[in-house]
């Protein structure tokens, strides 16, 4: 063993190999060797996870302004729920259809200048939402749909783009706590800005949310360049991390083709539609593919829908909602961090990596199905505390991001994780449309409530029966040569 592989003291191989050193000496020389290499270790990974999360934050509190704002602009705009439900998913018809495109891009240019160009043009097209205000009602209506098009299209290098700079700073035993901590910015977003938004649209009008937001959007953006960087470029980071985390799985090469270091060397490049294949034709991908699509219901219903349900069918006022919706996402937020957490803690304690990433969410999606039970209750906290435990049940299981990052072929990081993540955002079309006809078709959300449900109960038929064992996919038949 050399001395290197006795600093890390991640792995369960690695701590079972010093445990069994002859001399306790030697065991208590290499933990101190051990203690020594953590003290020098820099933590620029931290960082990068932290970027990730405020830049996710802000993709989810910008999906989420028409939710926010959607009572105020029925009645101003005249739109019925049907409409609400086109537009809705107006959004997701784009991020769905250049899914495939953005993930090229990353594989093709690196995740920081495509990354940096999607936030900024998101923003740009968030802002402009307001404008419609002005615009004749039918105008107006054609306009919020294009620009939520637009808007669904810009963002979508965002989680591939999440997953692949996850992929390329963090082993794989740290994985899963940071995949989670970005994910589980969806609802942090909804927690710090919904309140936000309520009160701007309540105080101003909604058309000042979308400008707020777009701003916002533009500054993060400048700030996503300063602080990204590939490992090997990274200003902050020293060798002991560099090796840390490259030892430990990490793809620190993985934007290799694009890199400045002295020991960078060309990628493999594939053939686009024999590498869409292989992946279609594995069937853990397919697997996670539909589960996530699942998952992802219950995220666009509460992404959607649910403060529209607060305020219609359980009476609440728009400024009452806005609040009341951040307690979910606070419980959603503990439940993705949570999820995260405790699968990497199985993993550290010896558990397959196929073990330690179903645990999570199937006990997640199972404790999601409680939403149905608000069905049959009228009491404003208790519908609150029930949303409240399906959300942070959603959190918990909310892992697909992990299981790509470990299952992701390396050669095509980028456009696994936008196939996947076109799987899930297929939701974003379904779910709001489904729920709008479901609504206006019953006059109340109860069908709604159980059409989510169901979904969650789809996931963990897929990840107990289909997904099998959870492992890197390599590439056979789609590779082209070094670049």
């Amino acid at each position: 063993m050399t001395e290197f592989n006795k600093r890390i003291g991640a792995s369960a191989e690695t701590a079972s190999a010093i445990v069994q050193q002859p001399s306790g000496a030697n065991v208590s020389a290499a933990s101190a060797a051990s203690a020594r290499s953590d003290a020098r270790r820099t933590r620029a990974r931290h960082l990068i996870v932290l970027m990730l999360f405020v830049v996710t934050t802000l993709n989810y509190a910008d999906r989420a302004t028409l939710s926010i704002t959607g009572t105020a602009m029925e009645h101003a705009l005249g739109l019925t729920p049907v409409s609400m439900g086109y537009i809705f998913s107006a959004f997701a018809w784009a991020y769905v259809i250049a899914q495939l495109p953005g993930g090229w891009l990353l594989d093709r240019f690196g995740s920081k200048r495509t990354y940096a160009l999607s936030i900024f043009f998101w923003s740009v097209l968030t802002m402009m939402q307001g404008w419609v205000a002005g615009l004749a009602v039918g105008t107006a209506v054609a306009a919020l749909f294009a620009l939520r098009f637009l808007v669904g299209a810009a963002e979508a290098p965002s989680f591939p783009g999440n997953s692949r700079v996850v992929a390329t700073w963090f082993p794989t035993a740290e994985r899963g706590t940071a995949a989670a901590i970005f994910n589980s910015a969806q609802y942090f977003a909804t927690v710090l800005f919904a309140p936000i938004m309520g009160w701007i649209t309540h105080a101003f009008g909604w058309p000042h949310v979308f400008t707020v937001m777009g701003l916002l959007g533009i500054l993060i953006a400048a700030l996503w360049m300063k602080t990204v960087y590939t490992p090997r470029e990274h200003p902050l980071i020293n060798e002991a991390e560099l090796r840390y985390i490259e030892e430990g799985g990490a793809l620190v090469d993985l934007d290799r083709q694009r890199g400045t270091a002295a020991t960078a060397r060309p990628a493999p490049r594939v053939k686009v539609g024999a590498c869409l294949k292989e992946m279609l034709a594995s069937r853990m991908l397919l697997g996670v593919f539909i589960g996530q699509y699942c998952i992802t219901t219950i995220t666009y219903f509460f992404l959607t829908w649910f403060p529209i349900y607060l305020v219609q069918e359980r009476h609440m006022s728009i400024l009452k909602a806005g609040f009341v919706a951040a307690i979910p996402a606070i419980c959603g937020f503990l439940g993705g961090v949570l999820g995260g957490v405790i699968s990497d803690a199985l993993l550290r304690r010896g558990h397959s990596t196929t073990f330690a990433r179903k645990v999570p969410i199937v006990a997640g999606m199972l404790l999601s199905t409680a939403m149905i039970a608000c069905n049959y209750v009228d009491t404003q906290w208790l519908i609150v505390a029930i949303m409240a435990l399906a959300f942070f049940g959603k959190g918990v299981g909310a892992l697909g991001w992990a299981v790509v990052a470990d299952t992701a072929p390396k050669e095509a990081s980028g456009l696994c994780g936008a196939l996947f993540n076109t799987f899930g955002n297929t939701a974003g079309i379904t779910t709001p449309i489904v729920i709008g006809y479901l609504v206006q078709g019953t006059g109340s959300f109860a069908a709604a409530l159980v059409f989510v449900g169901a979904n969650a109960l789809v996931a963990v038929g897929c990840y107990l029966f289909v997904v099998g064992e959870i492992r890197r996919v390599e590439l056979k038949h789609s590779l082209i040569a070094s670049a």
